[in-house]
């Protein structure tokens, strides 16, 4: 058993991939963890801390009475939800399932 582990901690440990080393601006390896640190750092505050554009786009709001059918569904509508459920699956929090819906 222990051979067993043993062999599958070594073809795992071949599949990680390499660290990618960490570079300044000038293309550069730095090695010092706290270099390192402070280019992560340098680097997310160059990338989120951007100015805001000049010109930002027109966007007009959305209207906000949208017109929607609160109404009961109607019969050809039901028909249609029991047609589209798919067949094989667990009933659901009505303990109905499927087949039954579908024989009637």
């Amino acid at each position: 058993m222990r051979q067993l582990y043993d062999t599958t901690k070594k073809l795992s440990e071949l599949r990680c991939k390499p660290e990618r080393p960490v570079k300044n601006k000038a293309g550069e390896v730095i090695t010092n963890i706290e270099e390192q640190r402070n280019r992560w750092v340098e680097h997310f505050k160059e990338l989120l801390n951007r100015p805001a554009p000049l010109n930002p786009p027109n966007i007009e709001a959305a209207p906000t009475d949208l017109p929607s059918n609160v109404g009961p569904p109607t019969i050809e509508e039901i028909s249609m939800a029991i047609r589209q459920i798919k067949s094989g699956k667990a009933a659901g929090p009505n303990n109905i399932p499927e087949e039954a819906l579908k024989q009637t």
